[in-house]
């Protein structure tokens, strides 16, 4: 197997997802390697990587050792993970086109790469709107002014970036308004999404949910904003907390789980405050370490063993 991410030197092994899935995956007998961007080509019509075979190891100041380095076909691997953080840009797009050909040449791609280029990580909610709180994509300054005196307070946020990056909350009356909106949509040259703010966000947090083929892990984590910031993201200062699903959370995972298996989107986490889905995260999900810290769930070893069930049926195409 072999993951497509960010250089691997630059990764938190206290609480990278694809490390665990990495070290897991050694510990299950697989040979592991990992990718960059700048690693994959498409030569002739042909797929290839510049695999970089590593061996993980479990310690927070030194998580993996080089073993070899080589061209070599994708079509050798069995499984490759596609978890290249965001931003989701035309280069991506490049990347999720080789992916492709890896695919029709017999390897199984997680996440599909058209799922991937499909499912946008803000605006595929809008297939699911019986789930999601009153919201609007738009590049149009007006339309959103408008959206706002509607709701009264809104959280704004780019499509295509991650980790809390550019979300604003607006109230109306916010002398701020217009220059936010002028900034986050390029004067209306950019598509943005809007949605109505959920104040369960300051208490019961921005939940992750993980779906695994479909189903949903039993319990997740609800990252709680710190001090005066609104945004629930681990990676601007918010605390992590446990919790199990409720039924409103599972009948949530139940509205989207057959979508995403039919689309191939194997490994995803979804974001919820309160009762509302607010993102469904396609690209590189994470959360996993801190979900079995709480409650020992093991999602590394799930993860594997449905791999390995899908690939000895051959159903994962």
């Amino acid at each position: 197997m072999a993951v497509v991410m960010d250089p691997i030197q630059s990764l938190n092994p206290k609480k990278d997802t694809s490390l665990a899935l990495m070290l897991e995956a050694q510990k299950q007998g697989w040979e592991v390697s990992y990718l960059e961007m700048g690693d994959l080509f498409l030569k002739n019509g042909e797929a290839l990587g510049l695999l970089r075979r590593v061996e993980i190891l479990d310690d927070l100041k030194e998580w993996f050792r080089p073993i070899s380095t080589a061209l070599e076909p994708l079509s050798q691997l069995d499984v490759i993970l596609m978890r290249k953080d965001p931003p989701f840009d035309i280069e991506y797009v490049m990347a999720t086109y080789i992916l492709e050909k890896a695919e029709e040449a017999g390897v199984w791609v997680i996440n599909k790469a058209s799922a991937i280029r499909d499912m946008n990580e803000k605006l595929f909610t809008a297939w699911f709107p019986q789930c999601c709180p009153p919201s609007l994509i738009s590049r149009s300054i007006p339309a959103l002014r408008e959206f706002l005196a509607e709701q009264g307070k809104i959280v704004v946020k780019p499509t295509h970036k991650m980790g809390g990056q550019s979300i604003f909350f607006l109230a109306q009356g916010d002398p701020n308004t217009q220059v936010i909106l002028e900034e986050i949509t390029h004067r209306g040259s950019t598509f943005i999404m809007a949605q109505a703010y959920i104040p369960d966000i300051k208490t019961g947090g921005d939940k992750r949910i993980i779906l695994i083929d479909g189903e949903p892990i039993p319990y997740g984590i609800a990252r709680i904003p710190s001090g005066d910031d609104h945004r629930g993201n681990l990676a601007v200062g918010a605390s992590a907390k446990g919790f199990e699903l409720t039924e409103r959370d599972l009948w949530i995972c139940n509205q989207i789980g057959p979508k995403l298996r039919e689309k191939g989107a194997f490994f995803v986490g979804i974001d919820v405050i309160g009762d509302y889905m607010t993102e469904i995260n396609v690209t590189s999900p994470t959360g996993i370490r801190e979900i079995d810290h709480f409650f020992g769930t093991e999602i590394p070893r799930k993860f594997w063993e449905k791999v390995d069930q899908k690939l000895q049926s051959s159903g994962h195409a």
